[in-house]
C-alpha cells in the first residue's frame, strides 16, 4: 500500500475519521493516496482541497475530461502508474466512449498528443508536457502560443494548475511507494456543483 505507516478507516478517530468520512467511497473505501496522509491529517485536508478546487470546481471552464487527460499525460511523463490508471478511468467514465478513451491513452503514452487532440487542447497538452519535463525553459512565448490557439488566460491558469497538481500528486505516490492495492480505480469527488463535496463516487 505505502512504505510508511497508515491508519485504516476502521482505526481512525477524531479529525482523521471526519476527513475519511468526507472523502470515502463505497464500503468506506479510502484511496491509498489519501491513506498515505493519515499520520498528518492536515496535509490530507490540504491535498483534497487543492485537488477538488483545481480539477473539480464548478468555475472551471475547460471540460473535466480534458483536465483528466492532462493528468493522464503528466502522470505518464512522470512514470506514475498509480495516478495514470486512476485518472484514465476517470477520464474514460466522463467521455463514455471506449474507442476515444483508448485512442487518447495511446496518443499520450506514445508522446504524440497530436494524434488525439488539436487546436487549443493540443496547445495546452504541449504546454503541460514542457512544464512537467523542462519547467525552466517555459517562456512567455508559450503562454502567447496558447492564447493564439484559442485559450483565454483563465483557461491557461486551469491547465497550469492541473499540471502542477499532478506533479505534486505523482511525487507523493512515487516518493512513498503508494500502490493501487485495495483501491477502487477511478473514483473521484465527482460533484462539480459543490466544491466542498469531497465524496468519492
Amino acid at each position: 500500500m505505502t512504505w510508511i505507516d497508515t491508519i485504516a478507516y476502521e482505526d481512525a478517530n477524531g479529525e482523521l475519521r471526519q476527513l475519511y468520512d468526507r472523502i470515502k467511497g463505497p464500503d468506506d473505501n479510502v484511496d491509498n493516496i489519501m491513506l498515505a496522509h493519515s499520520l498528518r491529517p492536515h496535509s490530507m485536508q490540504g491535498h483534497m482541497t487543492i485537488y477538488k478546487y483545481v480539477l473539480h470546481h464548478p468555475r472551471n471552464t475547460l471540460p473535466k475530461a480534458y483536465l483528466e487527460a492532462i493528468g493522464v499525460y503528466v502522470s505518464h511523463l512522470n512514470e506514475c502508474g498509480y495516478c495514470l490508471e486512476h485518472h484514465f478511468a476517470g477520464m474514460s467514465r466522463l467521455l463514455d466512449d471506449a474507442v476515444r478513451s483508448e485512442a487518447i491513452r495511446k496518443a499520450l503514452q506514445s508522446g504524440r498528443p497530436e494524434d488525439a487532440f488539436q487546436g487549443a487542447q493540443l496547445a495546452g497538452l504541449n504546454y503541460a508536457a514542457k512544464l512537467t519535463g523542462a519547467a525552466p525553459s517555459v517562456t512567455q512565448e508559450d503562454i502567447e502560443g496558447m492564447r493564439a490557439a484559442g485559450l483565454d488566460d483563465g483557461q491557461i491558469l486551469e491547465i497550469n494548475q492541473v499540471t502542477a497538481y499532478f506533479g505534486y500528486a505523482n511525487r507523493t505516490v512515487l516518493g512513498l511507494g503508494i500502490d493501487t492495492s485495495g483501491d477502487i480505480i477511478g473514483l473521484s469527488p465527482g460533484d462539480s456543483t459543490n466544491p466542498d463535496n469531497w465524496t468519492h463516487e
